[in-house]
């Protein structure tokens, strides 16, 4: 047996290792001045249009206007596959060969759930299918999808699913980290561009997303609506919980790349936030939150982000005469 006084020794020197290992862990990682950082956004057809937009005008003011050069779009397969085997390439052809004109990259995700409620976007056609041929007929919607657009430069990287490591948020089926792998084999199989797999920042542990990812996506979130405990709710966090997190992943994957794919830029509400006051709107995003999370994401340690909300900004704007976030927005990319 050993003496109490080293017992307690011991104890301490592991305490103080265990602190200087968290500083380490929090503290380590660079944090990019402003004029490094690159922005992008996050633009949906579907959402723009059930905010009652000219979903065209808005996404061409984007780069017109903003001077976006980063973009992710997705390949909805209710909206590429509309029936069995007719697939309708108009709208999506579009917004690419615009993105390629006005010098713009874009991410474009593919899969079964993919950005926007309710995450995961079946054809009605696929209702009756079973689990296992709709997973081979979702192989080849994505099949058909990365053919088509293989060819074109301004699509830099493929998305593959959005936050799949996250079943339990959205309208989707039971989730299979098995079929995941097999949709992310069958992208390499049939391009090299780098695959990007995302999670969430503050519901997930990240590892088994950032383990298969050529590029990973974090989203982060401050302020949104909890369905579980029936009311709003602020993350209690700082940002060098990211940086902590980012650290301890990093040593078990290793990506090229970490980016934040989906950055709070947006009101989250009980019910959508075109129902709702512009001041119950702002509980959750306004001008000043704007900044404020522009400047927690950038101490995140992140450079390169995709802020979720466009969209939002152009309905303000237009709709509400309300132009300020879209001023914000521009005066961001600009800088």
């Amino acid at each position: 047996m050993l003496p109490d006084k080293i017992r307690l020794l011991i104890k301490i020197l592991l305490v103080v290792l265990g602190l200087v290992l968290a500083v380490f862990f929090v503290s380590r990682g660079y944090v990019y001045a402003p004029d490094r950082l690159e922005y992008g956004v996050t633009f949906s057809k579907e959402q723009a249009e059930a905010l009652g937009l000219d979903w065209k005008e808005a996404y061409l003011a984007l780069f017109n206007d903003l001077g976006v050069k980063k973009i992710r779009l997705s390949a909805y397969w209710d909206e590429v596959e509309p029936e069995e085997g007719s697939y309708s390439w108009d709208d999506l052809d579009w917004q690419i060969k615009e993105a390629d004109k006005h010098g713009a990259r874009v991410i474009l995700a593919v899969g079964e759930r993919l950005p926007r409620w309710p995450e995961c976007h079946f054809p009605g056609w696929t209702d009756n299918l079973t689990s296992s041929v709709r997973d081979q007929e979702t192989l080849a919607y994505i099949r058909e999808v990365v053919l088509r657009y293989i060819g074109w430069q301004t699509v830099v990287a493929w998305q593959v699913e959005n936050e799949p490591f996250l079943p339990h948020f959205g309208e989707c089926p039971p989730f299979s980290a098995k079929f995941l792998d097999e949709e992310i084999a069958l992208v390499k199989e049939l391009d090299d561009r780098p695959v990007v797999i995302t999670d969430s920042g503050e519901l997930s542990v990240w590892i088994p997303a950032a383990k298969r990812a050529d590029i990973f996506g974090t989203s982060i979130y401050r302020d949104t609506y909890s369905r579980v405990l029936g009311r709003y709710i602020h993350y209690p966090i700082t940002p060098g919980f990211f940086r902590f997190k980012r650290n301890v992943v990093g040593l078990f994957a290793h990506p090229q790349k970490w980016i934040v794919i989906e950055l709070q830029a947006e009101p989250w509400a009980p019910v959508p936030f075109q129902d709702i006051s512009p001041e119950e709107r702002g509980r959750t995003m306004d001008p000043q939150k704007f900044d404020e999370i522009i400047e927690f994401a950038r101490q995140a340690g992140f450079r390169e982000f995709y802020l979720w909300g466009a969209e939002w900004w152009y309905w303000e704007k237009t709709a509400n005469d309300n132009p300020e976030i879209w001023e914000k927005a521009k005066q961001l990319f600009e800088n």
